[in-house]
């Protein structure tokens, strides 16, 4: 069965819940462990909503997806490449993607986020997909001129850490199988991206565990699938959309 779940602000109060209609059912208690059904509930038209999530850590996949792969003529890498999203990116549903002080084109990536819901070390193919909680939509927003500008170093990080880069939301869903989920990126209402993510070259079970051999994933750590083919650059003014069928419409104004 699948549940929507989001985070909220009503009034001054931060509270979580799942989508029930055009309403949210709110919980209590721990949202990743045995959370409590309250038989409350508020209209989504009276909520702010916030970031699902508030993570640790955000890491972003890098030459994911075989198509962009064969576009930009490169070879699928042995093991997952990535980097991180800064928390100063992070960005709730609605929220305006600020463009940075300096000069550059901004890009947007949409992409699948798995949202870790256990202390993930070292877990197994096999075990990995028992430590997921459920998949959000995200934009991995970049600067991208700026990835290479020093030759000697490749500027990942500053390039996607910019405030306000990493949306995502508005819902985590729970109980998708992902391989059978397709993401949209949607610039001014004309479809930019429409890609399979079973074109993945790690699947989600192998990034889970390949990268909690790295690090402990903690509850709530977003795992971003990579992008594949349909990048481009954002002009001020633009409404920018990632849509995944099962979990909502991610939408974010660019100015």
């Amino acid at each position: 069965m699948i549940h929507r779940w989001l985070r909220f602000k009503h009034f001054d109060t931060v509270r979580f819940g799942t989508v029930e209609g055009d309403k949210i059912r709110i919980y209590q208690g721990d949202m990743f462990n045995a959370p409590e059904r309250t038989d409350y509930s508020l209209h989504l038209s009276e909520v702010t909503l916030l970031t699902p999530v508030v993570p640790g850590k955000v890491l972003a996949m890098w030459n994911n997806f075989h198509a962009l792969s064969k576009r930009l003529g490169l070879e699928p890498p042995p093991e997952p490449l990535y980097l991180m999203k800064t928390p100063n990116s992070y960005l709730a549903p609605g929220g305006t993607i600020r463009a940075p002080l300096c000069e550059g084109k901004v890009a947007f990536e949409g992409e699948l986020g798995i949202v870790i819901g256990k202390r993930t070390f070292n877990v197994s193919e096999d075990e990995a997909l028992g430590h997921v909680f459920g998949y959000t939509c995200a934009n991995d927003v970049t600067v991208s001129d700026i990835v290479k500008r020093d030759p000697t170093f490749q500027q990942w990080v500053r390039a996607k850490g910019f405030d306000t880069f990493c949306p995502f939301g508005p819902v985590i869903a729970t109980g998708l199988d992902p391989a059978m989920l397709v993401v949209r990126t949607i610039l001014n209402n004309e479809v930019r991206q429409d890609y399979p993510i079973n074109d993945m070259v790690f699947s989600v079970a192998q990034l889970v565990s390949r990268i909690s051999q790295d690090m402990t994933l903690e509850p709530g750590d977003i795992l971003l699938c990579g992008t594949s083919v349909g990048i481009g650059s954002m002009r001020s003014g633009s409404t920018i959309e990632v849509e995944i069928d099962g979990i909502g419409k991610l939408t974010n104004r660019f100015e």
